[in-house]
């Protein structure tokens, strides 16, 4: 996975004036869309639409400094309009392209290249698990994307689900784990940034498709889904091992995300003050590379 990441990024600087550049790369690189654009923002925590676009601005810096026009060097960077790269320039850098060369000014945004680094040994436990199709079926709103502390949004639709929803849920699991969940996706941002809203559903895993009106059901196809215990305080251990599975497992395990899509559950240890044990499952498949 490491050289792939760097194989793309340096596909994007051999190519960084063409236009599409960014679905290029993803295409040269054979990786997933979803996996490549999780796991950069989980190391650089920058997406990489604005690791393209600073690259852009920094070498478009350097090209007025050499005394090419304004006019040029903004198509030459796939800029639409003259006002457009100003506005985009300006933003970056904090002057206008025009008074580049006059000040003398430069600011650099460098090519980003991953390495190695060795560190120690916190355990991460990890299982590879085949699942047929199946749906969750539960209650779901629109909440605030938070990437760490407890979400009160969530809280509120917990506390809303009804007597009858709940007796349904009970119902109708049938389908491991034998638990209530906590699914999150369609995330504004695709979970690249801690802003916007997601849909949050908490719900149970059936095969059933007799689920009675009051809880929506959401099918999920016949695939592979990596599972992450994890045991601790909470909400930081569950928080802490998201954060890992993206920076580090999927850098190294040879497996890809085919989702943005992961759901979890957690069981509050009642002799400790919070403290639980969670597992947390994504959908994954193997690399091709």
């Amino acid at each position: 996975m490491l050289k792939q990441m760097n194989e793309t990024l340096n596909f994007i600087e051999e190519h960084l004036t063409d236009e599409f550049v960014l679905q290029k790369a993803i295409a040269h690189t054979g990786i997933s869309d979803v996996h490549l654009k999780k796991v950069f923002f989980s190391l650089t925590n920058m997406t990489l639409t604005e690791y393209v676009r600073n690259r852009r601005l920094s070498e478009a810096n350097y090209d007025l400094m050499q005394g090419e026009k304004v006019t040029d060097v903004a198509f030459k960077y796939n800029y639409q309009s003259l006002d457009g790269f100003s506005r985009a320039f300006k933003n970056w850098s904090g002057i206008l392209p025009s008074d580049v060369n006059r000040q003398g000014a430069c600011k650099v945004f460098p090519k980003f290249n991953f390495v190695v680094t060795i560190r120690g040994g916190d355990r991460m436990e990890c299982k590879i698990v085949q699942k047929p199709a199946f749906y969750f079926a539960g209650v779901s709103k629109r909440v605030p994307l938070q990437f760490e502390g407890v979400n009160h949004e969530i809280v509120k639709l917990a506390q809303s689900i009804t007597p009858a929803q709940r007796e349904e849920m009970h119902r109708v699991r049938n389908v491991e784990p034998v638990e209530i969940v906590n699914i999150s996706y369609e995330s504004d941002t695709a979970f690249m940034k801690e802003e916007g809203y997601l849909t949050h559903m908490i719900g149970v895993l059936t095969f059933r498709e007799d689920v009675q009106e009051g809880l929506e059901t959401i099918l999920m196809e016949a695939q592979t889904w990596a599972v992450f215990p994890n045991e601790g305080p909470f909400p930081f251990t569950l928080q802490n091992t998201m954060a890992r599975i993206y920076s580090e497992w999927l850098m190294t395990s040879g497996y890809e995300l085919t989702s943005s899509l992961s759901f979890s559950f957690t069981k509050m240890d009642n002799e400790k003050k919070d403290h639980a044990y969670s597992e947390i499952w994504i959908p994954v498949v193997k690399s091709a590379k």
